[in-house]
């Protein structure tokens, strides 16, 4: 059965020998890594809840976490859970005016801090936080203990130190602790996730140990196929909800998880790691495919030719019988296996995922086309949706009879149907409570009948798949009264080669057009087959060749479009939308806003 949050280290401490492997911790691409062992993960985050106790932090209080994926994070979220204190999170790239209004918003009283920048970081908002009495430093250096200035309230510790005090204190603080995880309910207050904030200030959707409970429980029913024996290696942000819940579903599992701490080394950590499992978004995956590709062109007709003959054995096989249930015939069985070993394990080697038991994704559109191919070769990727406000999954594939195209059908205990404008709605014991101090928002994002409203349009078929549209807040209208759903056409844009990342431009304008960052590593190699002479990334997307070549490729993935979808004019950036500069959320969603302002001489341009 699965456990309440509460539970989760201790359970793991009594089912596994004091040398089993919980956490194994990447702190970057090349270093050995640091592992943690059942017991003493579950004596750290007692350690933690009795340090927490001790220094004044009451059931209710918020701490809030602003680092890089950590042992430590995992450790100061059960810590938290055993005093019924709330847990926060702050993603690791976030802006300091972001961590202010965060840390403000929720009155946090403490805060856990990764690397020296982002301890300078609430330094210097810590006045502008009356509630903040708490700082504590997971990389320890000088200025870790040092008092703050404006911030008279604020005591600074290192981790390790709060952790050896927690192991000091006297019995009737670790007896206070235990009453406090007693009193833990289902309606007590477990975390607060602040949603991205794409077109205004981010909202603090409350869950509660109910929400985690049941989704613990949920899980455990739809995906049969995990087990302890299983390995996931985490590298979404533990701020995420995706990653958050199911990190806690491995872990109650008794899986080793497998901590990335440096998304950029992701595709070297995945190598050395080897999981069975790991939760990721569609991107991810677009870039593994674009790889791919470039590679299966590069290899000679023979290869190339036996090459489609896989695909195609394998599409035969994984999508027409196994995808339907049905018994896989033994001539196409013999053909698949030996392209298999020949042909998809050298491919899934070198990626790193040939042991792939399920891979969980979501957080944006993902292209069928490569859904399609993924399962062809064999990889285990499952289709899902979700939000923060319903802890995550309100709908995955099923194990057989998923619909390609589809994000599936709804997880037992969750229900879901369409309203006004088709917009999905969520019903179950996974949605949130509401927004935290925020009673208008709550208000609006729950109907009359306490269906919760999620902003996201889409269709429910006869078989209970649910298939997405768009994002209501981001459909837009030419002026001739179309309507244009700018995430779809992203989508199929991205999946091309050559480009890396699109806005889709048109509201309230006579035709569609977009921003295009170029995919340049694999244009520079474009540009030395064709001997055309660059220096920067400038030079590439000013020359004629290069605009005409992803003109042809657009023309191409729009070929079975409406005419007044199409985009009819482009411009090329030689630089990428990033989080740094504003243009991406914490989640990579784009920042339409920020983008039209930011680009609005360019944009005016492909309308002149």
């Amino acid at each position: 059965m699965p456990s309440v949050l509460t539970d989760i280290p201790s359970n793991g401490a009594a089912r596994y020998p004091a040398a089993r492997t919980a956490l194994a911790y990447y702190p970057d691409e090349t270093s050995e890594p640091v592992l943690t062992t059942w017991t003493e993960f579950n004596d750290a985050s007692r350690a933690m809840a009795n340090a927490l106790c001790d220094a004044g932090l009451q059931p209710g209080d918020r701490l809030a976490m602003l680092t890089a994926n950590s042992v430590a994070m995992l450790v100061a979220d059960f810590g938290a859970y055993a005093n019924g204190i709330v847990t926060t999170s702050i993603y690791a790239t976030s802006s300091p005016d972001e961590v202010r209004f965060i840390l403000r918003d929720s009155g946090a009283h403490a805060i856990l801090v990764g690397d020296a920048q982002k301890l300078s970081m609430v330094r210097a908002v810590a006045a502008d936080c009356p509630e903040l009495r708490l700082v504590i430093a997971v990389e320890a250096d000088d200025d870790a203990t040092a008092a703050i200035a404006g911030a008279p309230q604020v005591t600074s510790v290192t981790f390790d130190e709060f952790l050896a005090r927690g192991r000091r204190v006297a019995p009737e603080t670790a007896a206070v602790v235990a009453e406090r995880t007693r009193d833990v309910n289902p309606d007590t207050l477990a975390t607060l996730i602040y949603t991205s904030g794409t077109t205004g200030a981010p909202k603090g959707a409350m869950l509660t140990h109910g929400n985690f409970e049941a989704a613990l429980r949920i899980h455990h029913e739809r995906l049969e196929m995990l087990s302890d024996r299983d390995t996931s290696l985490c590298f979404l942000p533990l701020s995420h909800i995706f990653e958050k819940a199911w990190t806690y579903l491995c872990l109650d599992y008794g899986m080793m998880v497998s901590v990335n701490a440096d998304p950029k080394a992701i595709t070297k950590v995945i190598r050395r790691v080897r999981p069975t499992c790991m939760c990721s978004v569609p991107r991810f995956w677009e870039k593994v495919y674009t790889a791919v590709m470039v590679k299966m062109e590069s290899v000679g007709p023979v290869k190339r030719l036996m090459i489609r003959r896989a695909l195609k054995a394998g599409s035969m096989r994984n999508l027409k019988y196994v995808r339907t249930g049905r018994r896989v015939p033994a001539l196409l069985e013999k053909r698949y296996n030996f392209y298999n070993s020949l042909v998809f394990k050298p491919i899934l080697r070198a990626a790193g995922i040939e042991n792939g038991n399920l891979f969980p994704t979501a957080g944006a559109p993902v292209s069928p086309k490569i859904v399609e191919f993924f399962r062809a070769i064999g990889v285990p990727m499952m289709v899902g949706y979700g939000l923060s406000e319903t802890t995550a999954t309100v709908t995955c594939f099923p194990t057989v009879d998923y619909e390609i195209g589809t994000v599936g059908t709804p997880i037992p205990g969750v229900e879901v149907r369409t309203g006004k404008d088709n917009e999905i709605l969520v019903k179950g014991p996974t949605v949130m409570k509401g927004y935290f101090h925020n009673e208008k928002e709550t208000r609006e994002a729950f109907t009359e009948d306490g269906w919760f409203r999620t902003g996201d349009a889409g269709a429910l078929d006869a078989a209970g798949d649910l298939t997405l549209t768009e994002r209501l807040k981001d459909l837009f209208k030419t002026s001739n009264g179309k309507y244009i759903a700018p995430q779809m056409l992203e989508t199929q844009l991205a999946q091309d080669k050559y480009i890396e990342q699109v806005a889709i431009i048109g509201d309230c304008r006579k035709y569609v057009t977009a921003i295009i960052i170029p995919a340049f590593k694999a244009l520079r190699e474009y540009a030395r087959q064709k001997k055309i002479a660059f220096v920067t990334n400038a030079d590439l997307i000013r020359n004629i060749d290069i605009r005409r070549l992803i003109q042809e490729h657009i023309d191409k993935i729009q070929q079975n479009l409406a005419s007044y979808e199409k985009v009819k004019r482009f411009i090329l950036l030689p630089h990428e939308f990033t989080v740094e500069s504003g243009e991406l959320t914490n989640t990579l969603k784009l920042r339409r806003p920020v983008i039209n302002r930011r680009y609005a001489s360019e944009i005016e341009s492909m309308y002149s």
